[in-house]
This record gives structure tokens, sequence and C-alpha cells, in this order.
């Protein structure tokens, strides 16, 4: 459901945001409420993201390759385990 929101914004910023709009072919509300959404979807994942004593005392004492491919990885242990 969509709700109507009234903001106090410098006249300039509207202006500059609503030709970045344009140029995105996008409409100035889109932008705005989808930067909301990341907003708190990325603070919402951060209290969700709070760990256990022990795991957060072992945090960072593992480092992984970069160019470890992790599903791959999962693949092979769980074949081996099963086949």
């Amino acid at each position: 459901m969509n709700t109507k929101l009234t903001l106090t914004i410098e006249q300039e910023v509207i202006e500059r945001a609503k030709i970045y709009a344009k140029e995105k072919n996008r409409s100035l509300s889109d932008i705005i409420e989808n930067y909301l959404k990341t907003l708190t979807k990325s603070e919402r994942k951060q209290k969700a993201e709070k760990l256990n004593p022990i795991v957060k005392s072992l945090k960072g004492s593992f480092k992984m390759p970069k160019n470890m491919d992790y599903k791959k990885e999962l693949g092979n242990r769980l074949e081996e385990k099963y086949l």
C-alpha cells in the first residue's frame, strides 16, 4: 500500500534529484523509496547478525582464499560424504 509522504528538502537538491530521476527514466518517488528500502534493510540485517559470544571470538580466525568457490567446495564435500 502506498502512502503519501511530505518531506522538507532544499530546493536545489530537489531540482538536481529530478534531473537525475529523469535521466534514469525513473520517478523521484521510486528512487527515494528504493533508497529507504536499502537503508533500512542493511540496518535490519545488522541487528539480525548479532553473533553468539563463542562465534564472535572465532570471527576472523580463518581467512578464506579470495578465489575459493564456496558452493563448489560444499558440493564436493557433500559428494564425498554421501557417495
